[in-house]
């Protein structure tokens, strides 16, 4: 039966996460996925004593391919949890397996810090974190409490999915590191956005095609480019700076606000409401100025005016700040941990014309 299946054919279908629009099958093939996990090799020193611990969902392509298909490939030894959601049970769980190499998200990683002993990671020296931004107070805490320096990376479900990374020996924080070997890339302008484009890539890692009719061929059409619709700036040294889904982007007064930016400006300012209070950003049309942002957070604490000033202590424009507040009891999340944004918009505009 082996010897029937091809490097091209259908080897995993994973449907895309959904957090801006409608999800997506997409095809891996056995090439796609084993020439990521090469591309990985070559950049990230992963050495035959590491062992790897990994509470990441399968049906996500960073817990599969990264999670469980990586160390499978490289003859290392890995634990696998059934959940990420165990805040208080994974950091004793990364604790007894003496991991080496941790997977997570910010999400999660925020979810754990709250709990952890800080002995928990003591051998930890690999935590990587994809999925989602690693917010800067997220690095702090991990960096303070835990000894323990974050390395972000940058991927997509159909590339198999890792694009970029940082790695312990090349590590620009706030950068998701650079392009892994083996990838071509371009970037697009985008009205509004100043250095910085949409995201074009072509590579042996790129999937073979989405299970959607339509989508699909929009695929075929950029013969072997594939359009992460990611907004991206790459500096003088070749790292790669994400600014956000290019669905992220606000067009306030005829000026474009990343949505993501925002977010990340709010992450961590307010302590004095506890670590568990979250905000999320969207926009909504306008009659005056296009479109006008609203903040949403779960602490029913948490006032307009403090939003403001945060977003001034920030250093970023009036253009940058929320028009309105709501509450949530909780801000709704995808089983990655990302924030489910179409959940967020349709509870601040249930009736959109």
């Amino acid at each position: 039966r082996l010897s029937s299946i091809q490097p091209d054919d259908t080897a995993s279908l994973i449907y895309t996460s959904g957090t801006t629009g409608n999800p997506k099958g997409v095809e891996l093939t056995p090439r796609n996925i084993l020439a990521n996990l090469r591309q990985l090799f070559a950049a990230v020193d992963v050495t035959d004593t590491d062992t790897l611990f990994n509470c990441l969902p399968m049906f996500h392509s960073f817990g599969l391919v990264v999670g469980t298909l990586l160390p499978l490939c490289r003859g290392i030894r890995t634990t696998v949890f059934p959940s990420p959601l165990q805040y208080r049970l994974v950091p004793t769980a990364v604790y007894n397996s003496n991991a080496t190499m941790f997977l997570s998200t910010n999400t999660f990683l925020n979810g754990y810090a709250r709990k952890a002993h800080p002995y928990d990671f003591r051998n930890v020296r690999y935590l990587l974190a994809g999925a989602e931004k690693v917010q800067q107070a997220t690095a702090d805490t991990w960096a303070r409490r835990f000894g323990v320096r974050i390395t972000e990376a940058y991927g997509v479900t159909e590339c198999a999915p890792a694009l970029c990374a940082n790695t312990k020996a090349d590590n620009r924080f706030g950068s998701v590191g650079r392009l892994l070997p083996g990838l071509d890339y371009r970037l697009e302008p985008v009205d509004g956005v100043e250095e910085a484009g949409r995201l074009f890539v072509r590579g042996p890692n790129v999937m073979k095609g989405y299970l959607n009719a339509d989508a699909n061929a929009a695929f075929q059409a950029l013969d072997g480019w594939y359009d992460t619709g990611d907004i991206i700036h790459v500096d003088a040294d070749g790292y790669f700076w994400v600014r956000g889904r290019a669905k992220r982007f606000a067009k306030v007064s005829g000026e474009m606000v990343s949505l993501t930016a925002v977010e990340d400006a709010l992450a961590g300012a307010f302590p004095q409401h506890g670590e568990e209070c979250e905000v999320a950003v969207v926009a909504v049309p306008d009659a005056d100025k296009g479109e006008k942002l609203i903040a949403v957070t779960n602490e029913p604490a948490l006032q307009l005016a403090e939003v403001r000033d945060a977003i001034t202590a920030a250093g970023m424009t009036n253009l940058c700040t929320p028009r309105d507040l709501r509450v949530m009891e909780e801000l709704p999340k995808l089983g990655t941990g990302k924030l489910n944004h179409r959940e967020v918009l349709q509870f601040v505009n249930p009736n959109p014309a």
